[in-house]
């Protein structure tokens, strides 16, 4: 049996959810047995490697442009997964998934990971919601298997569609590593439990800004520019293209003093979700996000929006702030400095990467292929 994934910019070590969905998944997958390849978006690959753990990787041009790059990226992966004898094509997210007729017009099995309304997102405008709507309809009507990582998208496509037979496989949380060297800590001028972390793609949808003027009202500057509590905010994370929202978010990280890593991965990650004070996570659209999971799995407290993908993790009343309200999330963010630091048991046990590869693998397994 051969697979072909696509719809991701590609792996590992490469910025989004998808791809961190991705990175931790198709190892695992290809351990089982199943022969994986992944075709990545040439300018986003940060090597020329052919294999990864296990899963085979190919390198596909696609134009730099935010509404070209997915779909002509995934059409020139359908026609490689054909030319290649692949069995299945899984097509990752609901922009890439208005292909699926495609697949299934060149004689392979389709399979459809639906990670989120992406037509909610800020930054489209109404042709680009419309194609991502259409995405999301070809997709769910004519794939041979429907995965969605949450209840709040399998409810979405009952009630729109009326597929109920999609598979729930939510997605994982990276196993925690803890750190305390602090080295790199002192790097970015930060002490344990003295900051707040948030970790994405800097996207509108994530709402960077309400945070940041949140953080403002909790931990005000006094006359020396000393900040309440010796408190400091900190964003890892990076902007795909470095448009008009980028650089006012630039601006106003640059006036606020925000600590800006960039992408983070591997130990610096590992120390700064060791030692933050709480995650954060104000964002309007999320599928179910691996960031939050990961700080969840670190046992860190998490202040998050009151949206149904967040609201589907279980957190107490303590945890959510109502979208938006930039008061309430300042409040949320006193309290936590002002309690006593504790860390938080979470159960994990259904985010479980090991158990998401296997249940995945069943899935390509049901398609019943025969050589």
């Amino acid at each position: 049996m051969k697979v072909v994934v696509t719809g991701t910019r590609g792996i590992p070590d490469i910025l989004g959810g998808i791809e961190t969905h991705c990175e931790e998944l198709l190892p695992r997958i290809a351990a089982l047995g199943v022969d994986i390849t992944v075709t990545r978006r040439k300018g986003y690959a940060n090597d020329k490697a052919t294999e990864w753990n296990g899963v085979h990787l190919v390198d596909i041009d696609a134009p730099r442009s935010k509404t070209l790059e997915a779909i002509v990226h995934t059409f020139k992966s359908i026609v490689y997964a054909k030319k290649h004898g692949a069995d299945i094509v899984h097509i990752h997210a609901v922009g890439p998934a208005l292909l699926v007729p495609l697949v299934k017009l060149l004689g392979m099995k389709a399979v459809f990971t639906h990670h989120g309304p992406d037509y909610d997102r800020e930054k489209w405008g109404r042709f680009a919601r419309f194609m991502l709507r259409l995405g999301e309809r070809m997709g769910t009507r004519f794939a041979d298997k429907v995965i969605v990582i949450s209840s709040v998208i399998r409810d979405i496509l009952v009630k729109k569609y009326g597929r109920n037979d999609c598979h729930l496989i939510y997605n994982g949380a990276p196993t925690a590593h803890f750190n305390n060297d602090d080295s790199y800590l002192e790097e970015l001028g930060i002490e344990p439990k003295k900051y707040v972390i948030g970790m994405w793609r800097f996207v509108p949808e994530k709402n960077l800004e309400h945070l940041i003027r949140a953080f403002d009202m909790a931990f005000p500057k006094d006359t020396e520019g000393n900040r309440r509590d010796g408190m400091k905010l900190v964003l890892a994370g990076d902007a795909d293209f470095k448009d008009g929202y980028y650089h006012r978010l630039e601006r106003l990280t640059r006036e606020q003093e925000v600590i800006l890593p960039g992408f983070v991965r591997g130990e610096k990650l590992q120390t700064l979700l060791t030692n933050a004070r709480c995650f954060v996570l104000p964002s309007s659209h999320e599928g179910l996000s691996i960031a939050l999971l990961e700080a969840m799995s670190y046992r860190l407290p998490v202040i998050v929006s009151d949206i149904p993908a967040n609201k589907v993790v279980e957190l107490g009343d303590e945890s959510y702030f109502h979208l938006g309200n930039v008061e309430e999330l300042a409040k949320k963010l006193k309290s936590n400095a002002e309690n006593e630091f504790h860390k938080v048991s979470y159960d994990m046990s259904r985010y479980d990467w090991d158990k998401i590869a296997t249940a995945t693998a069943e899935v390509y397994r049901s398609l019943n292929i025969e050589h």
